[in-house]
Protein backbone atom coordinates (compact mmCIF):
# COMPACT_ATOMS: atom_id res chain seq x y z
CA UNK A 1 0.00 0.00 0.00
CA UNK A 2 3.02 2.17 0.49
CA UNK A 3 4.33 1.98 -2.77
CA UNK A 4 0.95 2.65 -4.38
CA UNK A 5 0.39 5.68 -2.20
CA UNK A 6 3.85 7.33 -2.76
CA UNK A 7 3.32 6.36 -6.72
CA UNK A 8 0.13 8.00 -6.83
CA UNK A 9 1.80 11.08 -5.15
CA UNK A 10 4.71 10.51 -7.86
CA UNK A 11 1.95 10.38 -10.70
CA UNK A 12 0.40 14.05 -9.59
CA UNK A 13 3.55 15.50 -9.33
CA UNK A 14 4.43 14.48 -13.29
CA UNK A 15 1.19 15.92 -14.27
CA UNK A 16 1.94 19.51 -12.57
CA UNK A 17 5.61 18.66 -14.75
CA UNK A 18 3.69 18.15 -18.01
CA UNK A 19 2.19 21.87 -17.14
CA UNK A 20 4.84 23.48 -15.57
CA UNK A 21 7.54 22.45 -18.49
CA UNK A 22 4.62 23.51 -21.13
CA UNK A 23 4.93 26.66 -19.88
CA UNK A 24 8.46 27.21 -19.92
CA UNK A 25 8.57 26.01 -23.61
CA UNK A 26 5.82 28.93 -24.41
CA UNK A 27 7.92 31.57 -22.16
CA UNK A 28 11.04 33.53 -23.27
CA UNK A 29 12.79 31.00 -21.79
CA UNK A 30 14.20 28.14 -24.53
CA UNK A 31 14.50 23.98 -23.52
CA UNK A 32 18.38 24.83 -22.81
CA UNK A 33 17.70 27.36 -19.91
CA UNK A 34 14.98 25.20 -18.33
CA UNK A 35 17.30 22.34 -18.55
CA UNK A 36 20.35 24.42 -16.60
CA UNK A 37 17.60 25.96 -13.95
CA UNK A 38 16.51 22.31 -13.17
CA UNK A 39 19.44 20.48 -12.61
CA UNK A 40 21.77 23.32 -11.48
CA UNK A 41 18.89 23.86 -8.68
CA UNK A 42 18.53 20.61 -7.73
CA UNK A 43 22.24 20.04 -7.66
CA UNK A 44 23.07 22.89 -5.47
CA UNK A 45 20.29 21.07 -3.28
CA UNK A 46 21.65 17.83 -2.78
CA UNK A 47 25.39 18.41 -3.16
CA UNK A 48 25.27 18.88 0.77
CA UNK A 49 23.03 15.29 1.03
CA UNK A 50 25.68 13.62 -0.83
CA UNK A 51 28.60 15.12 0.86
CA UNK A 52 27.43 14.57 4.56
CA UNK A 53 24.99 12.35 4.90
CA UNK A 54 24.50 9.73 1.68
CA UNK A 55 28.26 9.46 0.51
CA UNK A 56 28.21 7.20 -2.21
CA UNK A 57 30.23 6.65 -5.45
CA UNK A 58 29.47 8.84 -8.03
CA UNK A 59 31.72 7.64 -10.64
CA UNK A 60 29.80 4.12 -10.32
CA UNK A 61 29.56 2.81 -14.13
CA UNK A 62 26.06 2.18 -13.36
CA UNK A 63 25.47 4.96 -11.24
CA UNK A 64 26.62 7.23 -14.40
CA UNK A 65 24.91 5.14 -16.63
CA UNK A 66 21.44 5.36 -15.31
CA UNK A 67 22.00 9.29 -14.38
CA UNK A 68 22.90 9.89 -18.24
CA UNK A 69 20.08 8.39 -19.36
CA UNK A 70 17.17 9.40 -17.29
CA UNK A 71 18.86 12.86 -16.54
CA UNK A 72 20.34 14.40 -19.59
CA UNK A 73 19.28 12.64 -22.92
CA UNK A 74 15.44 12.67 -21.05
CA UNK A 75 15.91 16.60 -20.31
CA UNK A 76 17.51 17.10 -23.79
CA UNK A 77 14.65 15.51 -25.71
CA UNK A 78 11.46 16.32 -23.72
CA UNK A 79 12.11 20.32 -22.99
CA UNK A 80 12.89 20.25 -26.79
CA UNK A 81 9.31 18.50 -27.31
CA UNK A 82 7.70 20.55 -25.25
CA UNK A 83 8.60 23.60 -26.88
CA UNK A 84 6.93 22.53 -29.92
CA UNK A 85 4.15 20.17 -28.33
CA UNK A 86 1.08 21.56 -26.69
CA UNK A 87 0.67 20.47 -22.99
CA UNK A 88 -2.42 17.98 -23.17
CA UNK A 89 -0.82 16.49 -26.53
CA UNK A 90 2.36 15.85 -24.29
CA UNK A 91 0.55 15.02 -22.09
CA UNK A 92 -0.66 11.59 -23.98
CA UNK A 93 3.16 11.08 -25.75
CA UNK A 94 5.31 11.31 -22.67
CA UNK A 95 3.49 9.66 -19.36
CA UNK A 96 1.40 7.75 -22.02
CA UNK A 97 4.30 6.34 -24.70
CA UNK A 98 6.14 4.97 -20.75
CA UNK A 99 3.86 2.13 -19.74
CA UNK A 100 3.84 0.14 -22.99
CA UNK A 101 7.62 1.08 -23.32
CA UNK A 102 8.56 -0.13 -19.70
CA UNK A 103 6.83 -3.25 -20.53
CA UNK A 104 8.32 -4.12 -23.26
CA UNK A 105 11.73 -3.09 -21.83
CA UNK A 106 10.79 -5.22 -18.35
CA UNK A 107 10.21 -8.30 -20.60
CA UNK A 108 13.53 -7.79 -22.72
CA UNK A 109 15.91 -7.09 -19.94
CA UNK A 110 14.52 -8.70 -16.96
CA UNK A 111 12.56 -11.23 -17.99
CA UNK A 112 9.19 -10.86 -16.81
CA UNK A 113 6.21 -12.63 -18.23
CA UNK A 114 2.94 -10.43 -19.30
CA UNK A 115 -0.36 -12.15 -20.14
CA UNK A 116 -3.24 -11.47 -22.44
CA UNK A 117 -5.07 -9.02 -20.74
CA UNK A 118 -1.50 -7.01 -20.48
CA UNK A 119 -0.80 -6.75 -24.16
CA UNK A 120 -4.45 -5.66 -25.49
CA UNK A 121 -3.52 -2.85 -23.17
CA UNK A 122 -0.74 -2.07 -25.01
CA UNK A 123 -2.96 -2.55 -27.88
CA UNK A 124 -5.11 0.37 -26.94
CA UNK A 125 -2.09 2.87 -25.85
CA UNK A 126 -1.09 2.23 -29.26
CA UNK A 127 -4.14 3.29 -31.02
CA UNK A 128 -4.17 6.13 -28.98
CA UNK A 129 -1.15 6.95 -29.77
CA UNK A 130 -1.54 6.33 -33.53
CA UNK A 131 -4.46 8.42 -33.78
CA UNK A 132 -2.37 11.42 -32.68
CA UNK A 133 0.35 10.59 -34.54
CA UNK A 134 -1.37 10.55 -37.45
CA UNK A 135 -3.27 13.86 -36.91
CA UNK A 136 -0.72 15.68 -36.06
CA UNK A 137 1.72 14.26 -38.98
CA UNK A 138 -0.35 15.22 -41.40
CA UNK A 139 -0.41 18.81 -39.94
CA UNK A 140 3.34 18.92 -40.05
CA UNK A 141 4.10 18.72 -36.21
CA UNK A 142 5.41 15.05 -35.77
CA UNK A 143 9.02 16.24 -35.26
CA UNK A 144 8.06 16.81 -32.06
CA UNK A 145 5.80 13.93 -31.01
CA UNK A 146 9.41 12.12 -31.55
CA UNK A 147 10.95 14.06 -28.77
CA UNK A 148 8.47 13.38 -26.75
CA UNK A 149 8.11 9.28 -27.73
CA UNK A 150 12.17 9.59 -27.36
CA UNK A 151 12.13 10.80 -23.73
CA UNK A 152 9.59 8.61 -22.94
CA UNK A 153 11.54 5.61 -24.09
CA UNK A 154 14.83 7.19 -22.07
CA UNK A 155 12.58 7.42 -18.60
CA UNK A 156 11.70 3.85 -19.26
CA UNK A 157 15.30 2.21 -19.64
CA UNK A 158 15.84 4.33 -16.41
CA UNK A 159 12.85 2.81 -14.46
CA UNK A 160 13.80 -0.60 -15.59
CA UNK A 161 17.30 0.09 -15.09
CA UNK A 162 16.87 1.70 -11.59
CA UNK A 163 15.40 -1.82 -10.17
CA UNK A 164 17.61 -4.20 -12.04
CA UNK A 165 20.42 -2.49 -10.52
CA UNK A 166 18.87 -1.89 -7.27
CA UNK A 167 19.68 2.04 -7.09
CA UNK A 168 18.36 3.64 -3.41
CA UNK A 169 16.12 6.58 -4.14
CA UNK A 170 18.71 9.02 -2.77
CA UNK A 171 21.28 7.55 -5.48
CA UNK A 172 18.60 8.32 -8.38
CA UNK A 173 17.80 11.81 -7.07
CA UNK A 174 21.73 12.45 -6.18
CA UNK A 175 22.96 11.05 -9.10
CA UNK A 176 20.73 12.19 -11.51
CA UNK A 177 20.85 15.88 -10.37
CA UNK A 178 25.07 15.99 -10.11
CA UNK A 179 26.02 13.70 -13.27
CA UNK A 180 23.65 15.64 -15.15
CA UNK A 181 25.01 19.14 -13.59
CA UNK A 182 28.39 18.30 -13.55
CA UNK A 183 28.71 17.43 -17.77
CA UNK A 184 25.71 19.55 -18.95
CA UNK A 185 26.56 23.08 -17.47
CA UNK A 186 30.07 23.25 -19.18
CA UNK A 187 28.35 22.82 -22.33
CA UNK A 188 25.44 25.44 -22.42
CA UNK A 189 27.80 27.99 -20.76
CA UNK A 190 30.26 27.56 -23.73
CA UNK A 191 28.09 26.29 -26.33
CA UNK A 192 24.24 25.97 -26.38
CA UNK A 193 22.02 28.97 -27.62
CA UNK A 194 20.49 30.63 -24.09
CA UNK A 195 17.88 32.96 -23.73
CA UNK A 196 19.05 34.56 -20.17
CA UNK A 197 21.11 37.32 -20.05
CA UNK A 198 21.52 40.48 -17.68
CA UNK A 199 19.34 42.84 -19.79
CA UNK A 200 16.42 40.12 -19.01
CA UNK A 201 16.73 38.75 -15.83
CA UNK A 202 14.31 40.66 -14.10
CA UNK A 203 11.62 40.10 -16.99
CA UNK A 204 11.83 36.53 -16.73
CA UNK A 205 12.09 36.65 -12.80
CA UNK A 206 8.66 35.04 -12.62
CA UNK A 207 9.34 31.94 -15.33
CA UNK A 208 12.97 31.38 -13.87
CA UNK A 209 11.60 31.14 -10.08
CA UNK A 210 8.75 28.79 -11.47
CA UNK A 211 10.90 26.63 -12.90
CA UNK A 212 13.24 26.61 -10.38
CA UNK A 213 11.04 25.48 -7.67
CA UNK A 214 9.11 22.91 -9.27
CA UNK A 215 12.22 21.43 -11.83
CA UNK A 216 14.77 22.30 -9.20
CA UNK A 217 12.82 20.87 -6.62
CA UNK A 218 9.57 19.15 -6.52
CA UNK A 219 9.66 17.13 -10.02
CA UNK A 220 13.65 16.72 -9.47
CA UNK A 221 13.98 16.02 -5.48
CA UNK A 222 10.38 14.92 -4.75
CA UNK A 223 9.31 13.38 -7.18
CA UNK A 224 12.27 11.16 -7.82
CA UNK A 225 12.58 10.12 -4.07
CA UNK A 226 8.66 9.35 -4.86
CA UNK A 227 9.00 7.64 -8.08
CA UNK A 228 12.08 5.52 -6.88
CA UNK A 229 10.80 4.05 -3.94
CA UNK A 230 7.30 3.20 -5.39
CA UNK A 231 9.53 1.42 -7.92
CA UNK A 232 11.26 -0.76 -5.44
CA UNK A 233 8.04 -1.70 -3.57
CA UNK A 234 5.98 -2.35 -6.51
CA UNK A 235 8.11 -2.40 -9.53
CA UNK A 236 8.29 -0.91 -12.93
CA UNK A 237 4.96 -2.19 -14.16
CA UNK A 238 3.11 -1.80 -11.14
CA UNK A 239 4.33 2.01 -11.02
CA UNK A 240 2.33 2.07 -14.65
CA UNK A 241 -0.85 1.56 -12.77
CA UNK A 242 -0.34 5.14 -11.29
CA UNK A 243 1.25 6.76 -14.10
CA UNK A 244 -2.29 5.70 -16.33
CA UNK A 245 -4.31 8.61 -14.66
CA UNK A 246 -1.47 11.26 -15.63
CA UNK A 247 -2.61 11.18 -19.25
CA UNK A 248 -6.10 12.47 -18.23
CA UNK A 249 -5.10 14.67 -15.13
CA UNK A 250 -2.17 17.06 -17.34
CA UNK A 251 -4.40 16.42 -20.93
CA UNK A 252 -7.52 18.19 -19.27
CA UNK A 253 -6.05 20.74 -17.30
CA UNK A 254 -4.00 21.61 -20.29
CA UNK A 255 -6.80 22.42 -22.13
CA UNK A 256 -7.97 25.33 -19.61
CA UNK A 257 -4.98 26.10 -18.64
CA UNK A 258 -3.36 26.76 -22.37
CA UNK A 259 -6.64 27.39 -23.73
CA UNK A 260 -5.91 24.16 -26.06
CA UNK A 261 -8.35 23.03 -28.61
CA UNK A 262 -9.96 19.58 -28.55
CA UNK A 263 -10.16 17.34 -31.02
CA UNK A 264 -11.52 14.48 -31.92
CA UNK A 265 -8.09 12.33 -31.64
CA UNK A 266 -7.06 13.89 -29.05
CA UNK A 267 -9.93 13.26 -26.61
CA UNK A 268 -9.67 9.51 -27.73
CA UNK A 269 -6.01 9.46 -26.72
CA UNK A 270 -6.73 10.36 -23.45
CA UNK A 271 -9.12 7.50 -22.78
CA UNK A 272 -7.40 4.77 -24.82
CA UNK A 273 -4.06 5.84 -23.14
CA UNK A 274 -5.09 5.28 -20.12
CA UNK A 275 -7.28 2.83 -20.24
CA UNK A 276 -4.76 1.32 -21.67
CA UNK A 277 -2.28 1.60 -19.48
CA UNK A 278 -4.27 0.44 -16.73
CA UNK A 279 -5.02 -3.04 -18.50
CA UNK A 280 -1.26 -3.26 -18.50
CA UNK A 281 -0.26 -2.82 -15.28
CA UNK A 282 -2.62 -3.02 -13.01
CA UNK A 283 -1.98 -6.31 -10.71
CA UNK A 284 -5.63 -7.50 -9.28
CA UNK A 285 -4.10 -9.78 -7.23
CA UNK A 286 -1.50 -7.54 -5.60
CA UNK A 287 -4.28 -4.72 -4.88
CA UNK A 288 -6.57 -7.10 -3.35
CA UNK A 289 -4.04 -8.56 -1.18
CA UNK A 290 -2.73 -5.03 -0.23
CA UNK A 291 -6.33 -3.89 0.38
CA UNK A 292 -6.99 -7.11 3.23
Amino acid sequence: MQGYFLGGLAALIWSGFILVSRQGGISELNAFDVIAIRYTVCAILLLPLWWFKFRFNLLDVRVVTAAMVGGLAYAVLAFSGFEQASGSHAAILLPGAMPLLILLLSSWLNNERHGLRKYFGVALITLGIGGLLMEQGLAGNGGAFGLLIGAALCWSIYSVLIQRWQISPWQGAISLALITCVIYMPVYILLLPKSLGPDNWSRLLADIALQAFYQGFIATIVQMLLFVRAVQLIGPSNMGVMMAAVPIIAGVSALYVFNETASPALLWGFVLVSLGSLLVHLNLEKVKNALR
